[in-house]
């Protein structure tokens, strides 16, 4: 069982103070989580040369954090694209903050103060941290008095497990992921476009200029969307496809096949280990990506009980800000692996929908298992 410790973190630009709280195995492995917007900060990991990486770009305190949009935030109440920025659910539409498109016309993240702009309030648990925050009827145009929780655990096997619920007095959405980015070779390793990724998928969803779908659900084989085996994400991020060309690189969603995760059995592996802290959602979880570090050795793979998963190659980072140990973080420094209902899903419902009914509790989970490769 990991062991959890608090300090502080710093403060707003408001003077409301910020928590890190600390998770560690008892193979020396930790995890740092905020409560500003319920964000990963680090995962510090034993590599195959016997020394510590931390393979999650961050800052060094709640100031630097607070100018940062979504690093390592929990985003909601709906991640990634609404077009239109507008929804209609049971006959009434609801108008939302536009705050993405190439004229501001469409909605991403929950909003320009989505839930990862917002103090969450924490407590050690059992399991690990679980943070808390209550979203008011018509926060970002929403409807509904939202209150949503986030534990974080760590087994020690360095299984990270994010377990999400959320409840609401009113018909509402409610799709959450997590935004770290990646890194394997270290948050100062630099570019990743050496590192390798597989996704568990043959789908994706098409999207245009504006990362928008239009319904289409298309076969990844013959294009730079097939990850079906092992492959170097740099061979297909400048590919003259137009999918590549919108987004600048890859920026989309890709439908994970709906085949439960194969047990590994390993000690620890979902439950088996009597000391793990992590309780799984029964059933549900499936696997949606694998990436790999030649360099450090370290593997990161993804189970998740979503139905989507977006991987996002940084194409937007700016380098703008001052990260860890002085360190900043220009395009493509860095990968994320949103697991998600596929975006703009309210307006397609052929897609799987990301309704919250009044007085039901949603619930997802996502493990990420970070590993040296044997």
């Amino acid at each position: 069982m990991s062991t959890v410790r608090k300090q502080a973190f710093g403060t707003l630009s408001d003077g409301r103070a910020v928590e890190l709280y600390t998770l560690r195995n008892t193979k020396g492995t930790e995890v740092k989580v905020t409560t500003w917007g319920a964000r990963l900060v680090s995962w510090r990991v034993m590599g195959k040369e016997g020394k510590f990486i931390d393979v999650v770009l961050g800052y060094d305190d709640a100031a630097t954090y607070e100018k940062d949009t979504s690093m390592g935030a929990i985003v909601g109440r709906h991640v990634n694209r609404i077009g239109g920025a507008a929804f209609t659910l049971n006959g009434v539409t609801y108008e939302l903050p536009k705050n993405d498109g190439s004229q501001k016309q469409n909605h991403r993240h929950g909003g320009p103060m989505h839930f990862g702009r917002q103090l969450w309030t924490a407590e050690i648990i059992y399991e690990g941290v679980k943070l808390t925050y209550h979203s008011p009827d018509g926060e970002n145009g929403y409807p509904g008095n939202m209150d949503v929780s986030v534990v974080y655990s760590l087994s020690n096997d360095n299984e990270l497990s994010l377990k999400y619920e959320a409840v609401s007095d009113k018909d509402t959405l409610c799709n959450l992921t997590n935004h770290a980015y990646f890194n394997l070779d270290g948050f100062d390793g630099g570019s990743i476009i050496d590192q390798k990724i597989q996704i568990f998928a043959d789908k994706y969803t098409w999207v245009d200029e504006e990362c928008l779908p239009d319904g289409r659900i298309l076969d990844v084989a013959g294009t730079p969307m097939d990850f079906r085996e092992l492959t170097r994400i740099g061979d297909g991020i400048d590919a003259d496809f137009d999918e590549i060309k919108f987004a600048h690189g890859y920026d989309h969603n890709w439908c994970i096949r709906d085949v439960p995760a194969e047990v590994e059995m390993e000690p620890g592996m979902f439950g088996f280990d009597p000391t793990c802290p992590i309780d799984y959602l029964a059933g549900g979880l499936k696997k949606a990506a694998y990436a790999y570090s030649d360099k450090t050795g370290l593997a990161l793979t993804t189970y998740t009980t979503q139905p989507g998963l977006q991987f996002y190659t940084g194409n937007s980072l700016h380098g703008g800000l001052v990260g860890k140990k002085g360190v900043t973080f220009p395009p493509r420094t860095g990968f994320c692996l949103e697991t998600q209902f596929y975006p703009d899903a309210l307006n397609h419902p052929e897609f799987p929908q990301p309704i919250l009914r009044k007085g039901e509790t949603w619930q997802a989970q996502t493990v990420y298992v970070l590993r040296v490769k044997k």
